[in-house]
């Protein structure tokens, strides 16, 4: 059969990008629809606005600080129409770089929506049907908002770069990293921020001293964290937005900020009528090598389910190449992949939980919680924390857990180690880089409890 293309992505983030760039350098002929801004979730409505503002309320305790360093600092303001249009303009830099790396690669590039018809063909909006010997699902994933009334006042982290004001009363609903990162984000850029979650502790699914130790200093800067809470109702009035709680309590907020998880973007996007097999959440399922259950039809990246990270989506497209346009099989391994939060402080974590460890071996524990050397002159309380987990029997490194100043800087490092194989001794025998808050990682020298 001819085919009109070798390759056809559905989707322009981060791993169908890769994917579709990757193979058109190669000379195989690749199509790629996006229906809204190349880049995907990353790039327009994530991890780089998201960063960008993580920076710009950073300054607020700067400022603070300075004094206690010498620095005389006047008044302050904060403009947010400045920040957001500063941030639009870099975004738009990013997407440009985008469409010219694929078309300097040789991609089509269709600025349309795209359904799958069957396995070997694509249904563009335009009412064009495509073929393709192969097709690449990468459309990533959406924020999920449950159904109460009132539901439709809300926004999401995708909006939140939108909005022209910055809401000075701001209610956000949710317990994952998304909703701890805009809490401290929002709250230090000037907002008053109340923080629903209906689960015990925040940040689940990561260690529990991380865990706790995170919701103590949110709590500590001035977020209003409740546990156990959710919302039962919002109704609009003249100024503001009332919300009911599930204690029955009653506020009112000029916004609310969903971020009560993300699922698979694949609804309506013509898969199980094609034949594909989604599972539980509507994720599309895949083999090791991102294979659906039709031989054709491969899927990279947050739709998938399997882990939601961008660097995860870039290495998922180009081992997609790799296996089916270079002849070379290639699975993306998914352990020991550090990972950062941009909390207030931040975290940075790879490997597993203490939680996780001690049901997989025996394993030791060791624990440092610190002032760094910045809060003592800025009389700052904040403490930092670093967290190792090691297996009793062969001595690797399981899990490395950082929350304070550039945890995420230094967890990239510590990946390495642990990609590696690294064990506690070899951590032990590595000299300290003084002064710094990183030199706490060789110089944990006793455990402070085994399981």
């Amino acid at each position: 059969m001819d085919f009109d293309f070798d390759l056809f992505v559905i989707g322009g983030g981060s791993g169908g990008v890769r994917a579709a760039r990757l193979a058109a350098s190669d000379g195989f002929r690749v199509g790629l629809a996006e229906e809204y801004r190349m880049g995907g979730t990353c790039v327009i409505r994530g991890c780089v606005p998201k960063k960008l503002m993580v920076y710009a309320a950073g300054f607020a305790s700067d400022f603070e600080d300075a004094a206690g360093f010498g620095w005389s600092v006047g008044e302050t303001r904060f403009d947010w129409s400045r920040l957001m249009t500063a941030i639009h303009d870099e975004v738009t830099r990013l997407e440009g770089i985008y469409r010219r790396n694929l078309a300097a690669a040789g991609v089509r590039i269709y600025d349309m929506r795209a359904t799958l018809e069957d396995p070997h063909r694509v249904r563009l909006d335009d009412g064009t049907v495509v073929s393709a010997k192969h097709i690449l699902v990468a459309v990533g994933g959406r924020p999920f908002i449950p159904e109460f009334p009132g539901a439709e006042l809300v926004i999401t982290s995708n909006e939140l770069f939108l909005l022209e004001q910055q809401p000075r009363r701001v209610l956000i609903v949710g317990g994952g990293y998304i909703a701890c990162e805009f809490a401290g984000i929002l709250h230090g850029l000037g907002s008053e921020v109340t923080q629903f979650y209906r689960g015990a502790q925040i940040l689940r699914g990561f260690d529990d001293e991380v865990r706790g130790h995170v919701a103590d200093e949110m709590i500590a800067r001035g977020i209003n964290l409740h546990v156990g809470t959710h919302v039962g109702a919002i109704e609009k009035t003249e100024s503001a937005l009332r919300v009911t709680c599930s204690n029955g309590s009653v506020n009112e907020f000029d916004a609310v900020l969903f971020a009560t998880g993300r699922v698979p973007n694949t609804q309506g996007l013509g898969l199980e009528e094609a034949g594909v097999r989604l599972g539980r959440k509507g994720e599309v399922v895949v083999d090791e090598y991102s294979q659906t259950n039709l031989p054709s039809v491969y899927a990279v990246g947050d739709v998938t389910d399997r882990v939601a990270l961008t660097p995860v989506a870039i290495r998922e497209g180009a081992a997609f190449v790799e296996t089916v346009f270079r002849g070379k099989p290639t699975r993306v391994d998914h352990l020991n992949i550090p990972t950062a939060v941009f909390t207030r402080p931040e975290i940075g974590t790879v490997g597993l939980s203490e939680e996780d460890a001690r049901e997989q071996e025996p394993i030791e524990v060791y624990f440092s919680a610190f002032r760094p050397m910045k809060h003592i002159l800025a009389q700052r309380p904040e403490r930092m924390m670093m967290k190792m987990i090691v297996s009793r029997e062969t001595r690797r490194v399981l899990g490395v857990h950082i929350v304070g100043e550039a945890a995420a800087e230094m967890i990239q490092m510590v990946g390495i180690a642990m990609k590696m194989g690294a064990t506690k001794e070899d951590f032990d025998r590595t000299m300290a880089l003084h002064p710094s808050a990183a030199e706490e990682l060789v110089t944990m020298k006793e455990p402070v409890r085994t399981a």
